[in-house]
């Protein structure tokens, strides 16, 4: 999608932006006593590796994981806004802080290395 928004001139309302909370610092928040849901559990299994270094790199700029997220998710010029859902006047504070980052050219690659996607964009990436 993103793609043919760029070509046409398009926005992208992204629903999610956080991954359910995936991308929120769900190992902090463990490390910290919070429940997660089995799923969400089955979900950090699956990306512990991903999760770990990216929490590391939110940690090495002095943000917060869901900040970062959307700030990442903001630097593309197809993204007009994301739909977020915060519950706490802290989330939406937070949320607000993702339009001051500014994430640097190498730091977005680094975002990229961690969370490669499919491996580029559609639909050359999900092409058989």
């Amino acid at each position: 999608m993103i793609p043919a928004c760029r070509a046409y001139g398009l926005g992208l309302i992204p629903w999610s932006p956080l991954a359910g909370g995936l991308l929120g610092g769900v190992l902090q928040k463990a490390n910290e006593g919070r429940r997660a849901s089995e799923r969400m559990q089955n979900m950090v299994e699956k990306h512990r590796a991903q999760l770990e270094a990216y929490e590391k790199l939110c940690q090495e700029l002095g943000e917060k994981p869901a900040d970062v997220a959307l700030a990442w998710l903001l630097h593309n010029p197809v993204v007009t806004a994301p739909i977020i859902g915060p519950r706490t006047m802290d989330q939406l504070q937070g949320s607000l802080r993702a339009l001051e980052i500014k994430l640097s050219p190498e730091t977005l690659a680094r975002l990229d290395q961690i969370w490669p996607g499919p491996g580029g964009e559609a639909p050359e990436a999900y092409a058989w």
